[in-house]
């Protein structure tokens, strides 16, 4: 009987010893984690702010070569190490870091006057000029649109964004409005395989 009592207390301190020594490596891991960078925060766990929109081009004040900054507001209570090493726990409302957003390169050729100006003065040439090429606006007030067909396959051509203006800017659109943007297919584009029946 008492050999029987000893195994059952040998188990039972076995069992609390891998019980607390399970404990004590789980939070030995967790207090040991290093906090993560600002940077690598997961989608929900910060807000980023909306841009400032410069009124004259319709994008970001802040766009330099085809990029632009917002400051993003970590969520409450979320702890990450800042750019200089310091960690912080955030409220909610400050700054933690800035994330970078694509703009576009504009001088000053609004979408809306060109597709106006194709539209209604495109057999005098008056959309090419615009854009800055007065060789093909001469040829179309010349022949008169090429006949009309010129004037059609411009007004196509310049609604689509298909062409645009002459140094290779891109047009003013309104940045909350409707915008064309052309899918291209690279090396990095995922292809779905074709199923075979």
């Amino acid at each position: 009987m008492s050999s029987t009592r000893r195994r059952v207390v040998c188990l039972r301190s076995g069992l609390w010893g891998i019980l607390f020594y399970c404990v004590y490596s789980h939070l030995k891991v967790v207090v040991a984690e290093e906090v993560d960078s600002c940077d690598n925060l997961r989608l929900g766990q910060y807000l980023c702010n909306d841009p400032k929109i410069d009124e004259n081009t319709q994008e970001p004040e802040n766009c330099r070569d085809t990029t632009a900054w917002v400051e993003c507001l970590p969520a409450p209570n979320i702890i990450c190490r800042l750019s200089n090493g310091t960690e912080f726990r955030f409220s909610g409302k400050e700054v933690g870091f800035n994330k970078t957003i694509p703009c576009r390169n504009v001088s000053g050729y609004s979408y809306k006057v060109a597709v106006a100006l194709s539209l209604f003065l495109g057999w005098l040439g008056a959309d090419r000029f615009y854009l800055g090429y007065p060789a093909l606006g001469l040829l179309k007030f010349c022949t008169v649109g090429f006949c009309g067909i010129g004037t059609l396959i411009d007004f196509i051509l310049i609604a689509m964004q298909i062409v645009g203006p002459s140094d290779g800017s891109d047009y003013i659109v309104d940045y909350y409005g409707a915008r064309l943007t052309r899918l291209s297919i690279t090396n990095q584009t995922y292809r779905k395989p074709h199923l075979s029946l």
